[in-house]
C-alpha cells in the first residue's frame, strides 16, 4: 500500500498539503540506524488553529499546550491532584494562606529560569478566561512572590478546590507561560510559544490545515514518579512529534493500517472493526469513564435564544439516541444519559431532565409558539470537518427544521467555529445563535469545574448564560463536604436544566488506535491525549 497510496488518496481529497515534507517510512529503519530523529506521527481529531491554551477551550489546543508547557499540579489517574512544577506546598490551619515552592531546575525553552513572576502572571491571565480558574480567583485576595521560587496565595474563604483547580485536566489547562507572553491581554491570542514542558513547538514549521511539529526538550527535568494521568514523570522518549491533519476518517485509518502514521487519536467508530482485524494495530480505551460528552451551546445574548421558554423548547429536540446513532452508530460505545454531569463518575443527576427524556418535535413546536417565535432566522455554526461535530450538527439542523424553525446555516471548518464563537455581536453582524461541540468526560464529572453548566453572565464561556441561582449552587458545591454534594448537585442540575445553560446530547467512549509494532507506553487519559512516555521503536 505504502506512502504513495496515502499521498494519492490525499491528493484526491484535496489535503496533500498535510503530507508535504513527511518522509516515507521506507528506509526509516536505516535513518534511525544512522542517528536520525525518532519521529512519532499522530493524526488528531482536529487541526491546530490556535496556539494559545489560555485563550481557547479547544481540546486540540489543550493537547498542544501540554506538549509545550508545564503545570503547577497534575491530576493523576485516580483524579487526585499531585505536585508537578511545584516541589513543596503548605496551607495554614485556617486554610486561607497557601504557600508554594517551585522545583529546582525549571527553565523555559529559551534557557531562562521559570520564576514566580511567570507563575503569577500566567495564573492571573488564565483565571480571566477559565471558569473554574475565575471561581478560584474570586476568593483570592492576594497572590504574591516571596522570592524567585516561592509564592503565596491568600484566600478570603477556605475554598475547598484549590489544588483540583490548579491541576485541572479539562481545557483550558492552567499552563505556565513566560511573563512576557502571560502579560498579553487574555482576550488577545499570544503569538510566541516558549514553554518549559517536555517538547518545543517548531512554530516556523507549523502549517495550519496540515501539521504541527514538536521536538524533544533536552533540558527538561521530569519528576521521578511514574507517569499517571497528568501527573508524574513526563519523559519525552521520542525526538519529534508530528501532529498531522487528515480530515477524511477513512484515509486516516488506511494510513495507520499501512504504517504511514503511528497513532490515530479518534478513529471513526465505523472503522473500529476493521482496525481490530488489522495486523499490528491496537485499540485502547482511555480511562474508566466515558471519554466524550456531547453538548449544544446556545447564545443567551440574542433573540430568540435569550428567551428561557424558547430554550426549553430546544430541549424537546434532543432525542439523544438519534444524535448518538448519528455520531457513533454503535450502542456498544454510547450511553443515553439526560444529564449535564457525566453518568458513571462522581455525582450524577438527571433532575430537571424531563424535557430531554420526553423529546418530541411536536412538543418543541408548541413550546416555540408559546415563546412567541415568529420565524426569525437562527444562525447555526456548522463545523463540516469534525468527525463527531459534523454529524451531530446535521441531526440538530434536521430536528430544528422539522420543528418549523427558520435556519441560517453557516458551514465552516472547526477552526473557524472556534474563532467565531467568541463574538458577542448579533448574528446578523457576524455573531451566532447555536453551535455543537464536545468535551471530555472528566471535564463534566465535577459540577464546580464543568465549564458549560456555569451561568456567570459576561464572565461565562461562549453563550454567556446568566443566572445567580446557578452560580450560588456552584459555590455551595465547592465548599460542601462529601456527604452534602449529591443534594447540591441535584438542585444545581435542576436549575441549570431550567435555565438551559446548554443541551446535552449524550456520552460515548472513543478508543484510540496505534501501531503496536512500533509504539508503546501510551498514558491512558480520558479526553485529552499526551505524548510523554511514548516510545517509538
Amino acid at each position: 500500500m505504502g506512502w504513495t497510496l496515502l499521498r494519492r488518496t490525499a491528493l484526491a481529497l484535496g489535503i496533500a498539503t498535510s503530507l508535504i515534507g513527511l518522509s516515507p517510512l521506507v528506509g526509516e529503519t536505516n535513518a534511525l540506524a544512522q542517528g536520525q530523529p525518532r519521529t512519532l506521527r499522530a493524526v488528531m481529531h482536529a487541526d491546530l488553529r490556535s496556539i494559545d491554551p489560555h485563550w481557547t477551550t479547544a481540546t486540540i489546543t489543550g493537547i498542544h499546550g501540554l506538549l509545550v508547557y508545564d503545570t503547577l499540579f497534575g491530576v493523576d489517574g485516580d483524579g487526585v491532584p499531585r505536585p508537578q512544577m511545584v516541589g513543596d506546598y503548605s496551607v495554614s490551619p485556617d486554610r486561607l494562606l497557601w504557600t508554594f515552592t517551585l522545583r529546582e531546575g525549571l527553565e523555559f525553552h529559551d534557557g531562562s529560569p521559570v520564576t514566580t513572576a511567570d507563575v503569577i502572571a500566567s495564573l492571573r491571565r488564565w483565571s480571566r478566561r477559565d471558569g473554574p480558574g475565575g471561581r478560584l480567583f474570586s476568593f483570592v485576595t492576594d497572590l504574591s512572590a516571596v522570592d524567585a521560587r516561592t509564592f503565596t496565595m491568600r484566600l478570603s474563604e477556605p475554598y475547598g478546590l484549590v489544588l483540583d483547580t490548579l491541576g485541572k485536566s479539562g481545557t483550558s489547562v492552567p499552563v505556565i507561560m513566560r511573563k512576557q507572553e502571560a502579560d498579553t491581554d487574555p482576550n488577545t491570542q499570544i503569538t510566541e510559544v516558549i514553554g518549559s514542558g517536555p517538547f518545543k513547538f517548531l512554530r516556523d514549521q507549523w502549517q495550519p490545515g496540515a501539521r504541527a511539529i514538536y521536538e524533544r526538550n533536552p533540558t527538561y527535568r521530569p519528576r521521578s514518579e511514574a507517569p499517571s494521568g497528568l501527573a508524574g514523570g513526563k519523559v519525552a522518549k521520542v525526538d519529534r512529534v508530528e501532529l498531522v491533519w487528515i480530515p477524511d476518517g477513512q484515509t486516516a485509518v488506511q494510513a495507520l493500517i499501512a504504517g504511514e502514521i503511528d497513532y490515530l487519536e479518534q478513529p471513526s467508530i465505523d472503522f473500529l472493526r476493521q482496525l481490530q482485524r488489522a495486523r499490528n494495530v491496537q485499540l485502547m480505551r482511555l480511562g474508566s469513564i466515558p471519554t466524550h460528552h456531547g453538548l449544544i451551546r446556545l447564545n443567551h445574548l440574542h433573540a430568540p435564544m435569550d428567551n428561557m421558554k424558547f430554550r426549553q423548547g430546544m430541549q424537546y429536540l434532543i432525542d439523544q439516541k438519534d444524535f448518538l446513532e448519528g455520531v457513533i452508530g454503535n450502542a456498544e460505545y454510547y450511553d443515553v444519559c439526560p444529564s449535564m454531569f457525566i453518568c458513571g463518575a462522581g455525582v450524577q443527576s438527571i433532575a430537571g431532565g424531563d424535557r430531554i427524556k420526553n423529546a418530541s418535535v411536536e412538543r418543541a413546536r408548541a413550546t416555540f409558539r408559546e415563546a412567541g417565535y415568529t420565524g426569525q432566522p437562527i444562525t447555526v455554526l456548522h463545523a463540516t470537518d469534525h468527525h463527531t461535530i459534523n454529524p451531530s450538527t446535521q441531526v440538530l439542523i434536521q430536528k430544528m427544521r422539522e420543528a418549523g424553525l427558520t435556519l441560517d446555516v453557516q458551514a465552516m471548518d472547526w477552526g473557524a467555529v472556534v474563532t467565531r464563537r467568541a463574538r458577542r455581536e448579533p448574528p446578523a453582524q457576524g455573531g451566532w445563535h447555536i453551535f455543537v461541540t464536545t468535551t471530555s468526560g472528566t471535564s463534566t464529572a465535577n459540577p464546580a469545574f464543568h465549564l458549560s453548566v456555569g451561568a456567570a453572565c459576561e464572565r461565562e464561556w461562549f453563550g454567556w448564560p446568566c443566572d445567580a441561582q446557578v452560580e450560588q449552587l456552584r459555590r455551595e458545591f465547592a465548599f460542601a463536604t462529601p456527604d452534602q454534594r449529591q443534594s447540591i448537585a441535584d438542585r444545581l442540575h435542576a436549575r441549570a436544566m431550567e435555565v438551559v445553560t446548554y443541551l446535552p446530547f449524550g456520552q460515548w467512549t472513543q478508543p484510540m488506535a496505534f501501531r503496536s509494532d512500533r509504539v508503546s507506553g501510551v498514558v491512558p487519559i480520558a479526553g485529552i491525549a499526551v505524548f510523554w512516555n511514548i516510545e517509538r521503536r
